[in-house]
């Protein structure tokens, strides 16, 4: 099973890597970066396996790369939160 089959399980492994790279060091500009590389990677070359997964895809491509660093950022927030 993919961490992308089921968005609790892929909050839960975003959560882990982004207390893994804090732990290394890395800033929250620098994960936040991260994060937006990581979403233009999945917009562009995963389909989404859920409706969470399949809004993102929507929002991501239509918005400006201030606002993907934004939805990034916002992205990081909520799986922090939980």
């Amino acid at each position: 099973m993919s961490v992308l089959d089921n968005f609790s399980t892929w909050k839960e492994f975003l959560a882990n890597r982004i207390d893994q790279a804090k732990n290394f060091g890395m800033s929250d500009k620098t994960i936040t970066e991260m994060a937006q590389h990581v979403g233009d990677y999945l917009s562009q070359n995963v389909e989404p396996k859920n409706e969470e997964e399949r809004v993102l895809k929507e929002l991501w491509n239509a918005a400006s790369e201030e606002e993907q660093r934004a939805l990034a950022s916002a992205m990081i927030k909520l799986v922090q939160k939980n």
